[in-house]
């Protein structure tokens, strides 16, 4: 389920507060919760960043604990 344009515009990464995309997860950074095969991620759009953060249940998970690196 795609997330709201608003929403989407006023949100940023904790890390370094860049702005942050949605994508489609990657299926490597998934992990066996069996979450479903239409799951999102947000991703930072800083260049030294590039953390994902999970959208689980159309709610974007926000804790860098939680992020996928990049790759």
């Amino acid at each position: 389920m795609p997330l709201e344009a608003g929403l989407l515009e006023i949100l940023a990464c904790p890390a370094c507060h860049a702005p942050l995309r949605e994508e489609p997860a990657s299926e490597a950074g998934e992990g066996a919760a069996g979450e479903e095969t239409g799951a999102t991620e947000l991703v930072c759009t800083g260049r030294s960043c590039g953390l994902a953060y999970p959208v689980r249940d159309g709610i974007p998970v926000l804790l860098v604990d939680e992020a996928r690196r990049p790759a």
